[in-house]
């Protein structure tokens, strides 16, 4: 049976040549799936990344009670102070607590590629920012100074938007602010930001509080000292949570969001790519009927002519998931794209086309190629020989 198969599948794959046409339908309608599965779900895997890259253990974030969004939240200077107070906060060598109160506003900018106006995060941040987040990399330009409209601008944001360069006037808020240096921060999401001084960014708001407060802790063991320690305490009514917590649940609804929307378009496409897989099949079988006939006619069995045409489509099917995984790695692996965030700010980030992803359009690929395929063999082996061999 070894060897009859091995005989029959050198012969099917060697005919291919012949059947270009119906070969190249397969391939390409495969590939097709593929590219837009991966590409889409891409998304989805460069969002989570970035969102992931957020946040630290011993980094935590405090918000009024009942909010769960930086911009929603409202804490008063004296809430700051208490909070400054509690136990588990490290300390600088100065002696005062590694925190930074910080208020976020969205202000609108031009995107480079259309020219429309999008939601950027400005993002007030406190004079412990460098100690708060050491992952921050003035990479052009320098830092802003404290009580001067200047910002600067995290590597996502001057990706996406127009007139981020160095010594660029943005008119925000009524009033001309300089963009003084570009900044890096390990890929997380306020590389999609803009980063300015708290208390003039307070004052262009109208506003005498904070969005949030993020601290350093001494250990990621200590959080839960720090939290009981504030939310017991009756002169404040916050809600406390590690910095990976809450950008994970800002991430959540838009990354459930974009892998329904990539598999069901990948669903919808699959299901056509299989029927157009029934059809090349259906028609090679068609081609192949004399030569299937007769090696039936000669002795050889049924499960050796089926399993020969189930390798046919198989093969035809991961040439095109290969193909449709290298174009989608090809033309997005590394894009930069931005999406509206849970915040309704935009979040830069780049497309991952990540090996897992490519693991998984093969895998499409070979379901679609082996029900394309398993149709069009069984009826090949279910015809009679006599019948086959007198309309072949």
């Amino acid at each position: 049976m070894f060897n009859q198969l091995r005989a029959v599948t050198a012969m099917s794959l060697g005919t291919l040549g012949q059947r270009l046409g119906a070969s190249s339908v397969i391939v390409i309608g495969i590939a097709g799936v593929v590219a837009v599965l991966v590409s889409v779900l891409a998304l989805g895997v460069g969002f989570r990344h970035t969102l992931a890259n957020t946040g630290s253990p011993d980094r935590v974030i405090v918000l009024r009670g009942g909010s769960d969004a930086e911009l929603s939240s409202n804490l008063t200077r004296a809430d700051v102070d208490n909070i400054s107070d509690a136990p588990g906060l490290k300390h600088g060598a100065d002696g005062k607590p590694v925190l930074s109160p910080e208020l976020v506003t969205v202000v609108n900018l031009p995107k480079k590629d259309t020219g429309t106006d999008a939601n950027v995060t400005l993002r007030g941040v406190g004079l412990k920012l460098l100690e708060v987040r050491p992952g921050i990399r003035i990479v052009d330009g320098r830092m802003f100074r404290p009580a001067v409209r200047e910002v600067i601008a995290g590597a996502g944001a001057a990706r996406q938007f127009r007139n981020l360069t160095l010594g660029s006037k943005l008119h925000l808020r009524n009033a001309d602010w300089t963009v003084v240096g570009r900044f890096t921060s390990g890929g997380d999401i306020h590389e999609s930001e803009l980063l300015a001084d708290v208390d003039t960014v307070a004052s262009a708001e109208q506003r005498n509080g904070y969005s949030s407060a993020v601290a350093l802790l001494d250990s990621p063991g200590d959080f839960r000292k720090f939290k009981d320690w504030l939310t017991t305490n009756p002169q404040l009514k916050v809600d406390v949570q590690r910095e990976t917590d809450y950008y994970a649940a800002q991430s959540k609804q838009l990354s459930k969001l974009i892998d329904i929307v990539g598999n069901g378009v990948a669903i919808i496409m699959a299901i056509g790519a299989m029927f157009g897989a029934l059809n090349s099949m259906y028609s090679a079988v068609a081609a192949r009927s004399l030569e299937i006939a007769t090696l039936r006619a000669i002795g050889f069995s049924a499960l050796p002519v089926l399993a020969s045409v189930m390798i046919e489509a198989l093969a035809l099917s991961l040439l095109g998931g290969v193909l449709g995984a290298a174009l989608a790695w090809l033309f997005f692996n590394g894009n930069s794209v931005s999406t509206l965030g849970a915040a309704f700010a935009q979040v830069v980030f780049r497309l991952d086309v990540s090996p897992r992803l490519i693991a998984a359009g093969i895998v499409w690929a070979c379901t679609i190629g082996a029900l394309g395929g398993l149709f069009p063999a069984l009826r090949a082996v279910r015809r009679p020989v006599a019948e086959a061999l007198r309309t072949a």
